[in-house]
Order: C-alpha cells, then structure tokens, then sequence
C-alpha cells in the first residue's frame, strides 16, 4: 500500500511538472497569479485585505482562463499527453507486475523457497548421518596455523553436538551440497568453559567467557565451506561470501541463530540453538544456587 501512495504521489507531481513544462499559458498564468499574491501581500493595514480580496477576485479569474486554456491545450496536445502518461505509469506497473527482486550488496538471490522445503522434509525424515570428515591436514595448514590456530586444536566430534541442533545443520549441509554445490565442514562444536575462558581472554574468535556460550552446553558449533581442498574463509572472495550467507539464512530458516547477523562481532561460521541454550544456562544457574 505505501509503494502505491508514493507512485500515486509521483505520478501526480510529474502530470503537474509536464503541464508546466509543455504549455507557456500555465506557467504565464501560474506566475502573474503568484506575482499578485506576492504584491497584496507585501502591502500593510487595510489595504492588504482590500488586496488580498481584489487578488483572490484576480485569481479566481485567472484560474478559470487557465482552465479553459488547459482543456484547450490537452485537445491539441492529446497524443502527446497520453504518450507522456504511458511513459510515467509503465514502468512502476511493470515492476509491480514482474515483482523483480532487488538484491543488496552482501546478500545472496538465490530462490530459498525449495531449499526451506527440503530441510523440513529431512527434519522429518530418517535420522541423518554425519558426512566423513576431510584430512586432519586440513586444519592444521600453514595459513590456519599462522591466522587461526584456534582451530587446530578444535573438538569437531559430532556426538558432542546436541542431537536436535546436529540433525538440522546435517540438513543444512546436504541441502548446501546437492542445491548450491558447496561442502560444508565442522570446523568446532563443543568447546570447554576453560577453552572459552582462553579464546576470550586472547582475543580470538569470541567475546564470551566461560559458560557465556552456547559451545558449552554442545548447542552452538561452527562450520567453513570448503573449496578445492582448503576451508575458505575470506568475506571479500565473492564465492565465499555467496557460501556463508546461504548457509546463515538456511540457519534461520533450520530455527537456529546465525552469527553473521551479531552486530557487535560478526561470526559467520557460528550457528545456534538459542532458545535451548538460554534454557541450559537457566538450568545451571539453578542448579549452582
């Protein structure tokens, strides 16, 4: 409705812009009458509401000398005039029409609405199984060593994820893989309160301490899509960032939460369970009172 209110407001301003533009006797017309305003106006005491009585005569007049100019005008102008009109009204009834999807920078096109449909049809099909891990040189490469040494030493055991939060990012990757053609990699799901106390205290990959994450409780894990035999993790490569922000809203639409949304430390890798994990940490609460 308020994409109709703006064309509608549009439309109306450019009739009016074209009707001064193509015809001398409105904008002659328009001008003498605002000229006379102006000059009734500027006069003071009693003869400015004689003025201004005199110019709204003056107006009235002038309005309807314009009028009858302008359905004179229209009659000779009518091709033109209908042409300027088809001109201003189809393109918005176009783009209304083929409802064409507009695609900021740093977010994907690509069409979801099968993709939600396959995950739920897996979400509610046979269990599924974990896929083979890559080499464990694959996480410990010179690049890794030198810019994430976080993740060599990383838990990438499945059976520590939480069973409901493994089952919907297992969906995730296969959709990624049979739909997007991209293979995606457990890179870390549980991390102990004293590898969370570490990582946060150093800096790396977190800013949560200690029993603060999601990791701890076997609800959040972190994933990387492979290519060409090397976990990819530049935001500025464009098939990366493709690979990332289809794997966050597959997340969102798995129910999970996707870091690459965090406003205060983007975390592309990381996806979560966050209504189980608030509970799990309720309950530790609890239990330590």
């Amino acid at each position: 409705m308020t994409v109709l209110v703006v064309l509608l407001v549009f439309f109306v301003l450019a009739c009016v812009s074209s009707w001064l533009l193509l015809f001398d006797g409105a904008r002659d017309a328009l001008s003498g009458w605002w000229a006379r305003i102006r000059a009734r106006f500027a006069r003071t005491g009693t003869r400015v509401s004689g003025g201004l009585a005199r110019s709204i005569g003056a107006g009235g007049r002038a309005a309807a000398g314009v009028g009858s100019g302008v359905r004179q005008d229209l009659r000779r102008h009518r091709w033109l005039v209908l042409a300027s009109v088809v001109l201003l009204v189809l393109p918005p009834l176009l783009v209304l029409g083929l409802r064409q999807r507009v695609v900021l920078p740093g977010f994907q096109g690509d069409d979801l609405g099968e993709s939600q449909t396959m995950i739920a049809g897996l979400l509610r099909g046979e269990r599924l199984v974990p896929p083979p891990p890559p080499p464990p040189a694959v996480f410990t490469t010179r690049e890794i060593r030198e810019e994430r040494p976080e993740i060599v030493t990383a838990d990438r055991r499945w059976d520590h994820v939480d069973a409901d939060l493994q089952q919907r990012v297992l969906a995730i990757y296969r959709v990624m893989q049979t739909q997007h053609g991209i293979r995606m990699v457990l890179v870390e799901g549980y991390r102990s309160p004293e590898r969370q106390a570490e990582l946060a205290r150093e800096g790396r990959a977190t800013l949560a301490g200690a029993w603060s994450s999601c990791h701890q409780y076997g609800l959040a894990l972190d994933s990387a899509p492979m290519r060409d035999g090397k976990l990819q993790w530049d935001m500025g490569d464009a098939w990366t960032r493709r690979a990332y922000f289809l794997y966050g809203e597959l997340a969102e639409q798995a129910g999970l939460t996707w870091g690459g949304r965090w406003t205060r430390l983007k975390d592309y890798v990381h996806v979560e369970s966050t209504r189980s994990c608030r509970e799990a940490r309720a309950a530790r609460r609890a239990a330590s009172d």
